[in-house]
């Protein structure tokens, strides 16, 4: 628990850090955006000035260098000079082939009059010019800065995201590899018990068909045993035939359960053969028929039925069980999801995972109707 706290507040502080670092960054930059921009303003402000300057000048002789330098030194702010009737006197920094159409020169002036006031030359109080300009490429770029940061913090955000994430999902698995080894364990040891007190039985000249009923349940037990001791290993694949390992899973349930429930088993052939870990497949045929049997609460049908064509093997396995809506398809195969009162979710999620990751193939809800049933599906590669 300390641990899981430890790594919540650990959360919680690089975010709050990341978040307070962004904000003083973002305000950082919208200052000096803002400084930025008055420069700008005033930059232009003393252009208007120097083009005052040297149209008002009447001496000849005076030297109008400097004012000139002042307007040929503006490379980067585009604007537009036009008199007090809108005509066009003068542009700088605009495309000089686009700018001989004047609706291409109506569209800058209108974006130029949205973005920033115009300055106003006035000459004698008379005769009027105004200087409209908008922000310059460094300053446009510099407002997509901001979008830059949330991206990055968005990014920054998701990375750490991940890294936990796999980090618990790798410890979860780890956990329940380690719970299902030590299962395999504890079971070892009462089995090779019984194993004893068959043989006495044996001795003591008991009804031999109880003998074979209990030798049954504990060859099941050690099924189930080497079952949970390969979980969280990569599974040996041999050719068998799917057919006979189906049906040994099938029939030892049937012979189990209520006898209001009508079992039924058919396959395409008598012998089909792909590769896959008998225990492991047998434990998937299972889970699916317990689900089938507890959907329908001990009374109904159950369909389970083998297909193949040249490439695949396909088994279904239907009910007819209270059925479930289709935005639970998926739902249903992750771990923990149940809808039972009683169980932990980890049949259909330990099915999932072992014929999808172990074997290659394909699992999923085939059809699902409230009420009427479920159909399940399993497809996988044919030898």
């Amino acid at each position: 628990m300390n641990i899981l706290s430890n790594t919540l507040l650990f959360k919680r502080i690089t975010v709050l850090i990341s978040i307070v670092i962004v904000s003083l960054i973002l305000w950082n930059t919208y200052t000096f955006f803002q400084k930025f921009k008055q420069a700008e303003r005033v930059k232009m402000e003393i252009l208007a000035a120097a083009q005052k300057e040297i149209a008002t000048n009447t001496d000849l002789n005076a030297s109008v260098s400097l004012p000139l330098k002042v307007i040929e030194n503006n490379s980067t702010v585009p604007m537009i000079l036009v008199d007090d009737k809108g005509i066009v006197l003068n542009i700088q920094n605009l495309d000089s082939i686009k700018s001989l159409n004047p609706e291409y020169l109506e569209n800058q002036l209108a974006i130029m009059k949205i973005e920033n006031e115009p300055i106003e030359i006035s000459y004698d109080g008379k005769n009027k010019q105004y200087i409209y300009y908008k922000d310059s490429d460094l300053l446009n770029k510099l407002t997509y800065y901001p979008l830059a940061l949330l991206l990055i913090l968005v990014l920054f955000i998701a990375v750490i995201y991940l890294f936990y994430s796999s980090n618990k999902a790798a410890e979860t698995n780890k956990l329940w590899t380690g719970m299902a080894k030590e299962t395999a364990h504890q079971i070892g040891t009462p089995l090779s018990s019984l194993l004893g007190w068959i043989a006495i039985l044996k001795m003591e000249k008991v009804d031999e068909t109880y003998i074979e009923e209990i030798e049954k349940d504990v060859h099941r037990l050690n099924t189930i045993a080497n079952r949970f001791s390969k979980i969280g290993s990569v599974p040996e694949l041999k050719k068998e035939n799917i057919v006979d390992i189906t049906k040994q899973a099938f029939d030892y349930l049937e012979s189990r359960s209520s006898k209001q429930i009508s079992f039924s088993f058919s396959s395409s052939d008598t012998e089909i053969y792909t590769k896959i870990n008998t225990e492991l497949f047998g434990w998937v045929i299972e889970n699916l028929i317990k689900n089938a049997i507890d959907a329908m609460l001990g009374k109904g049908e159950l369909n389970l039925k083998i297909e193949s064509d040249a490439k695949k093997v396909k088994i279904t396995i239907s009910d007819t069980g209270k059925g479930m809506p289709k935005k639970l398809f998926k739902q249903i195969f992750k771990p923990g999801f149940t809808t039972k009162k009683r169980g932990w979710g980890l049949g259909l999620s330990l099915s999932k995972r072992i014929v999808e990751d172990y074997h290659k193939g394909k699992i999923f809800v085939k059809k699902s109707e409230l009420e009427k049933g479920t159909t399940f599906e399993i497809l996988l590669d044919k030898i």
